[in-house]
């Protein structure tokens, strides 16, 4: 279930740029039976390959603004430190709540947008 789960969510992560925690998170959640915050954690383990398999797609297509990439990567890499450290300290059921709030905006955002 973890390889679908995987196959699922390199798809769209390379199709739409989001896989991570707007796709594998729910279905390790809900398929795999895995903790929230589990789930949570394998999917931050599984970005690393993702985005270097995607990112090497895209270098050969001469798509990246690398200085823009940097910049991102640099805000993610703190962001993700303080989330982590988060994560650990939120529970389960809070979790569960902010992420559902967090995927509804998100969604919400994009089909409103133009």
């Amino acid at each position: 279930m973890v390889l679908i789960i995987g196959v699922v969510g390199g798809v769209l992560s390379g199709l739409l740029g989001v896989g991570g925690g707007v796709v594998m998170v729910p279905l390790l959640a809900l398929w795999a039976g895995l903790g929230q915050r589990e789930a949570h954690a394998i999917s931050l383990a599984a970005i690393v390959p993702i985005s270097l398999a995607g990112v090497a797609v895209y270098a050969w297509a001469d798509e990246i603004a690398y200085a823009e990439a940097a910049a991102l990567a640099v805000g993610a890499i703190a962001g993700s430190q303080i989330g982590a450290r988060l994560l650990v300290r939120v529970d389960e059921r809070s979790l569960k709540i902010g992420f559902g709030v967090f995927l509804l905006i998100v969604a919400a955002s994009v089909a409103l947008s133009p």
